[in-house]
């Protein structure tokens, strides 16, 4: 059963952020979807993670390939690509099943955007309820720390 682990960005926007959690998720053997609102911001990434550090090999979905992807950046609900982990951006939906059906989802949120933390609170209600283990993670001094917990 997977849990939600909420990415509170204080200190470092998610073109930093998401290669980060990218490198570690393939580092565990996901395959990973990132799902967004937005799609001018999953244009952004899309050449964003071409250029990051290490390799980390992705598509946008709509292609012929989707499927094969490791990484698939989409601003759609399914999931072709059959990843373990998914990663939220923009309070895109995540629905309680993904969560449990997932080795991890993972909710990222810019602390500077109240609208942002809006929608991870309402995100972290909703999914608690539902029985979801979740986690929120905060960068507070520059690093990541462990805020609050709720078992499944």
């Amino acid at each position: 059963m997977g849990a939600a682990f909420f990415y509170h960005m204080t200190t470092q926007p998610v073109d930093v952020t998401l290669p980060m959690l990218l490198g570690k998720a393939r580092g565990a053997g996901w395959r990973v979807v990132v799902r967004g609102r937005d799609t001018a911001r999953l244009d952004h990434l899309d050449v964003r993670l071409w250029d990051a550090d290490g390799f980390l090999a992705h598509g946008r979905s709509g292609g012929a390939h989707d499927a094969d992807q490791p990484i698939l950046l989409t601003d759609a609900g399914d999931v072709p690509n059959g990843a373990t982990c998914l990663v939220s951006l923009d309070g895109a939906e995540v629905l309680p099943d993904e969560v449990t059906g997932s080795e991890r989802t993972m909710i990222l949120f810019d602390g500077g955007d109240g609208d942002a933390v809006m929608r991870a609170r309402e995100q972290w209600k909703a999914l608690t309820a539902a029985g979801c283990p979740a986690q929120y993670w905060s960068q507070e001094g520059g690093r990541w720390e462990k805020k609050a917990e709720h078992p499944a």
